[in-house]
């Protein structure tokens, strides 16, 4: 059995970033710090915070007025970052730069009289962010199969916004089925689907050629990772989307030649060195690595918590 692992794969700029952030933030203020959300979708990352101080809750009304806390890498809603101003909260914002991008762009269309289209996986906490941007202005797709039931919006400009984490070919699909319904509805001048999520997709359809399994190490909450093993099924391979070495099972790697290993956008290279190890267990003879590109974007972290880092530190 031989094993070709994807670059790029795991951690992208965005993830490095917000979990930089609630790292220095226990370093500057010390525990606890308060994480809305999961700060990335990965059990194993959220696991290591929580150890070290991080406490991570779904509502502000379980965190004591005062407190420091982090927004997630997903983005929250004006309501959320009201609340947070009410409560006395001192937050450190850890949203990705892209889905702010987005947030933004829900504002510049609205204000030039668009109607917006918003292609997004219903209840995810990037998508219920986005929403909250323009309660009752946005229109929720999450399916082809909706768009014939799509009210007619009043709006003689229409234009699409997506989710940054989502399959490019199903989004494909439903931009296309809803230019079909509404002719005049524009494409944004660049795409939403963010470069790491393109470029991990790109990687699995470019070893499809090569791989018949793919194990895709990802958690479930993890819309990029289940993205990745949909791309992987949708190119012909038998795909499996796994926590970690201890989820493969004989059945994922009976009779494959080739194993594809990837990691989503949230998943630490520390397990999908695990999972190598694992495979070699079982019998992999060979790991060959498949480059499909070098990523080099970085994001920069919030100026102001960085001065206070480095004031803790240069006062240690």
């Amino acid at each position: 059995m031989k094993v070709l692992l994807a670059a790029p794969r795991g951690f992208c700029a965005g993830v490095d970033r917000a979990i930089e952030i609630v790292e220095m933030a226990l370093e500057v203020y010390g525990p606890p710090i308060y994480v809305r959300h999961e700060i990335i979708h990965n059990e194993y990352v959220v696991a290591q915070l929580r150890q070290k101080g991080a406490i991570f809750t779904d509502y502000l009304s379980e965190v004591p007025e005062g407190s420091n806390l982090v927004f997630s890498a997903h983005g929250v809603s004006p309501a959320v970052r009201a609340e947070a101003v009410e409560r006395k909260l001192n937050v450190i914002d850890g949203t990705c730069p892209l889905v702010t991008k987005i947030h933004l762009e829900v504002h510049k269309y609205l204000k030039r009289g668009y109607g917006i289209f918003y292609i997004g996986h219903k209840g995810h906490v990037e998508t219920e962010g986005t929403l909250g941007e323009a309660p009752d202005r946005l229109i929720l797709v999450t399916q082809e199969e909706e768009v014939d039931y799509l009210p007619e919006p009043p709006e003689e400009k229409l234009i699409y916004l997506t989710q940054t984490t989502l399959s490019v070919d199903e989004t494909r699909e439903i931009v296309a089925a809803l230019q079909r319904r509404f002719p005049r509805m524009e494409a944004p001048p660049n795409e939403d689907i963010c470069y790491a999520t393109q470029n991990r997709q790109d990687a699995v359809k470019a070893m499809a050629k090569q791989a018949d399994t793919f194990l895709v190490v990802g958690s479930r909450t993890s819309s990029n990772s289940r993205s990745l093993r949909q791309v992987a099924e949708g190119h012909g391979a038998r795909a499996f989307l796994i926590d970690g070495p201890e989820s493969i099972t004989d059945a994922m790697v009976v009779g494959a030649s080739v194993v594809g290993v990837t990691a989503g956008a949230s998943a630490p290279e520390e397990i999908v060195q695990g999972v190598i190890a694992e495979l070699r267990r079982r019998g992999a003879t060979e790991v060959e690595e498949f480059v499909l590109l070098q990523e080099d974007v970085e994001f920069k972290l919030p100026p102001g918590l960085v001065q206070l880092h480095r004031f803790s530190k240069a006062n240690l």
